[in-house]
């Protein structure tokens, strides 16, 4: 009977094991583009609490270069708008194909958790974005965001090395000129709070 059992255990450990298997090699490097309602430097970005609640927010990320399986994820962007911990909403450039679409869907629950744990919604959208080393400049239909960097020292722009999230790597402060959300259930409007641009690298097989 232990001999039975045994074998019953490890049937069923093996029947769990598929949806991993099947996950396809993914990699993927992005910029990041985020402007929120905190002050200038946003408290969570160094693992703290917003200085303003609710922290409603405009992240976008736009790859640069990526895979998931054998579908290409260059140019793929998408804008997460949210109010932290609370809710968000995805809107996907409407340039992408289905296979991209399906794409960016799976990797979600992989390397954005944070904000598919959230979601309301995802839908794809006309989307614009125009980055530069002084500006940043990106909108949907019910988002917009224009954003300054911020300098310091020997007029300098001000940067940070190793903030807690690998998604906010080689980051550069920024200041909202303005961050605007309008639809059925949100708006909101603010001018001189948080920005930044970063990067973020990751793949399937860890750092």
């Amino acid at each position: 009977m232990r001999v039975v059992g045994l074998l019953t255990t490890v049937a069923l450990f093996v029947l769990t094991l598929p949806t991993r298997a099947q996950q396809p090699p993914w990699q993927l490097s992005a910029t990041v583009a985020e402007s929120c309602s905190c002050t200038i430097s946003c408290p969570c970005n160094f693992g703290g609490r917003p200085n303003r609640m609710p922290c409603e927010g405009n992240r976008m990320i736009s790859i640069d270069s990526g895979r998931y399986g054998d579908t290409d994820l260059a140019g793929v962007a998408f804008l997460v708008t949210f109010e932290m911990g609370t809710w968000s909403k995805i809107y996907l450039t409407d340039k992408v194909t289905p296979q991209q679409e399906a794409a960016v869907n799976a990797l979600l629950p992989i390397a954005f958790a944070g904000f598919h744990k959230t979601m309301q919604s995802f839908s794809k959208v006309p989307l614009t974005l125009e980055i530069s080393d002084s500006r940043v400049r990106f909108t949907t239909p019910e988002s917009s965001v224009d954003m300054e960097v911020v300098r310091g020292y020997n007029g300098q722009a001000i940067k940070v090395l190793n903030l807690p999230s690998q998604q906010l790597q080689d980051f550069t402060q920024f200041r909202s000129v303005s961050h605007t959300h309008t639809s059925a259930s949100r708006t909101w409007k603010h001018s001189g709070t948080n920005g930044f641009v970063s990067k973020y690298n990751a793949t399937s097989a860890g750092k």
